[in-house]
């Protein structure tokens, strides 16, 4: 668990990095292909060298299907459909719509790897996804945005189901590769389209040095560093139960811009945080499998 809320703490500042680095629609810095792209060939290249330092070796052929997926929840698609949708709406609004994918993520780790959990765990995982969207709704009027669908929602979506199959096809192989390599393998395997993509689109036009600041953390933490750890929490502890530490997200997002940003922490937000605290905790008590589930095992067993 703590795993996953060490990834989880990496993956918090990914939206506002992201808009940082995409900017917006009055004023648009670094596109939202190029930072799709850019982000995970930097990845890659991080993750030729850690390989080859490691001397890691390849996977096995029954591994290449679970990483293909990955490639495309994690690399592509997730990051493709939010730098999209960030163009249209703020990151305030995003969290709205991004709050689901805890539930979506437990709900695609009951169906691909047969994880199953008692009702009282669903309970904790729906009662804990909506306080976060409750929460997520005020404090977009408390920033003056106020909150209404909007068709860039669906982009949203589309990003939450295409991270969350990410997320559990890559926790099925991170027993047998280990989370380091898995996350390597999947930024390796998608560099002949990120790399020759980033080099085509690189920005001809002047670009904000706080949109790079942006680029380069979506690509070092988001991208990479930050799923050493998911992918190990998720298949440490069940990708089920540790799913849900990403109702903590938007939390340590704004406990993360009380240092860097000098926001106020408002009792409001405590009250929130506290009370999906507790349904973290409640529901993982409550997640222990049922009769005629299944563990997250790997799809091979490790060599020694």
């Amino acid at each position: 668990m703590w795993m996953g809320v060490l990834g989880v703490a990496f993956f918090a500042v990914t939206l506002p990095m992201t808009r940082m680095a995409t900017g917006t629609a009055i004023a648009p810095q670094l596109s939202p292909w190029f930072v799709t792209v850019g982000r995970a060939a930097l990845a890659g290249a991080l993750s030729i060298v850690f390989l080859l330092v490691t001397r890691s070796p390849l996977p096995r052929r029954t591994q290449w299907r679970p990483l293909g997926m990955a490639v495309l929840g994690n690399v592509i698609g997730y990051p493709l459909l939010l730098g999209y949708a960030l163009r249209v709406v703020t990151a305030s609004h995003a969290a709205v719509i991004t709050a689901l994918l805890p539930l979506v993520s437990a709900m695609v780790a009951a169906w691909v790897l047969h994880q199953r959990a008692r009702l009282g765990f669903w309970v904790c995982a729906v009662v804990g996804s909506l306080l976060v969207v409750v929460f997520s709704v005020l404090r977009a009027h408390q920033h003056g945005s106020g909150f209404g669908f909007e068709w860039a929602d669906l982009l949203l979506v589309g990003a939450v189901v295409a991270a969350s199959f990410g997320y559990i096809y890559g926790a099925q192989v991170t027993p047998a590769l280990g989370a380091e390599r898995v996350i390597c393998w999947v930024c390796v395997m998608a560099l002949p389209f990120t790399l020759p993509a980033t080099l085509v689109l690189w920005p001809q036009q002047p670009v904000a040095a706080s949109a790079w600041v942006g680029f380069v953390y979506v690509g070092v933490f988001s991208m990479w560093i930050g799923f050493f750890a998911w992918y190990r929490g998720l298949a440490l502890g069940g990708a089920l139960r540790v799913s849900q530490t990403q109702l903590l997200q938007p939390f340590l997002s704004i406990l993360a811009s009380i240092p860097l940003l000098g926001e106020p922490l408002d009792v409001v937000t405590l009250g929130f945080a506290a009370a999906v605290v507790a349904t973290v905790v409640i529901g993982k008590k409550l997640s222990q499998p049922v009769a005629g589930s299944t563990n997250n095992a790997p799809l091979t067993r490790r060599t020694p």
